[in-house]
Formats: C-alpha cells, structure tokens, sequence
C-alpha cells in the first residue's frame, strides 16, 4: 500500500482542534521524511518508519513549549488516523484524508 503523499489533518490538542498538512516522503528503503505543516508553523520528521500501512516518527515541537512528538498513524486508503504522544500533554489523537 502507497503511503506517500500529503495529508489534511486534524488533532484534537489541549489547545483545541490543530489543523495542518502532514506530507510523507517515501524513501524507498522502509524510511520517510516529511513535514507538518499548520498555524504553529512546520515540524520536520525525523525517524519516520514505514511498516506495511503502519507509519512512526517524530517531531520536536517549540511552540507552546519544548515536546517530543512521538506519533504512530495507520494508512487506510486515503486516510490516515493515530495518535500523538506529546510527552506531559498526553496522547492525541489525530486524523486525515489525502489531499488531491
């Protein structure tokens, strides 16, 4: 299953509903790079791990305050849903759908 491509996505924060376009790079070897992209501004991913339609990685967060984002997500088709963790801010779910 093809899990490259951008996202529209939506994570339910503390802070309310977080908008952003989640992109994913396939780098062809079980690893991607990417970006997401919102109000806040633009986290790269590091550590992205493709496994079949399961798909890892991180974020390091600066706005509202210094946080690891540890993210696990599942690609069904064109969408994508998992969960965020967000060191003392706890787990937050997040999902989407293909943009294009």
């Amino acid at each position: 299953m093809a899990v490259a491509g951008s996202y529209e996505c939506v994570t339910k924060s503390p802070m309310g509903d977080q908008k952003s376009t989640f992109t994913i790079v396939d780098n062809g070897d079980g690893t991607f790079s990417g970006s997401n992209a919102g109000a806040q501004g633009a986290l790269d991913v590091y550590d992205g791990k493709i496994d079949g339609n399961t798909v890892t990685w991180k974020m390091d967060m600066i706005v509202p305050m210094p946080t690891t984002l540890e993210v696990t997500a599942t690609v069904d088709g064109d969408s994508i849903s998992g969960s965020i963790k967000a060191g003392m801010f706890g787990s937050m779910p997040m999902s989407g759908t293909r943009a294009g």
